[in-house]
């Protein structure tokens, strides 16, 4: 086994996380200047590249604007950011847990829906087995398992839908909605009741078996019906 030194985490990215909260969480306006990189490597006691650094991740992720001659700007992240920040935003509680459960299981409900329709498509005898695989190793009995391996069997599940589908898109949207949910944590899942249909074996096998068979119309009824439960849950949610 080769162990490698392990580095530390770059000043920069330290900078970049504090930044990107202090906007998402609205401390930092949209339109507001930020101050100059000399005075922001005074306030966090670091060097002027670590600052340069950390401006252009906080550009990438659409939140300022940075202008030759002119003050940085802080934008609307709703207007200008991508889904990367969905994981900051969870990290922030810049929108409140619940509503942002909602948005993103929305999200998920309409890319694996549509994924599972694709699938039902366009999946070849490999990725078919794998759907039936991923399927079949759901756990048996929900009561004797753990959320967690609960969890893992849903999205092990998912992920050979969608990589059934052929739709690099949805494969990498599944990645950032994995880890704002992640973020929020399987505890605050489960308490809300969201994991049932996370355990409902018997539904993921009559899903795999539509896919299949090569059933379109019926792999996107029940997908739909089976990615709304957990919404009508939050919906009761207060």
């Amino acid at each position: 086994m080769e162990i490698q030194p392990i580095e530390r985490a770059a000043v920069s990215d330290e900078v970049l996380g504090q930044l990107v909260a202090e906007i998402l969480s609205g401390r930092l306006a949209p339109g507001e200047p930020l101050p100059a990189e000399r005075e922001l490597a005074l306030r966090f006691g670091v060097n002027r590249h670590a600052i340069r650094e950390a401006l252009k991740g906080v550009r990438q992720a659409g939140l300022v604007r940075i202008s030759q001659g002119d003050k940085t700007r802080v934008l609307d992240w709703r207007e200008n950011a991508g889904l990367d920040v969905l994981t900051a935003l969870a990290t922030t509680g810049a929108v409140p847990s619940v509503e942002l459960m909602r948005d993103v299981f929305e999200m998920r409900r309409s890319i694996a829906a549509d994924a599972a329709r694709l699938c039902a498509q366009r999946a070849d005898d490999a990725q078919i087995a794998a759907v039936l695989d991923a399927a079949a190793s759901y756990p048996e009995r929900a009561d004797d398992t753990s959320p967690e391996a609960i969890v893992v069997a849903d999205v092990a599940f998912w992920i050979a839908v969608i990589n059934g589908s052929g739709n690099i898109a949805y494969r990498l949207a599944m990645n950032t909605m994995l880890s704002g949910l992640e973020t929020i944590g399987i505890p605050a899942m489960q308490k809300l009741g969201l994991l049932d249909e996370y355990a409902d074996r018997d539904s993921h096998i009559r899903l795999a078996r539509h896919i299949a068979d090569h059933d379109v119309e019926a792999t996107t009824r029940l997908a739909t019906t089976l990615l709304s439960r957990v919404l009508d849950v939050i919906a009761t949610t207060k």
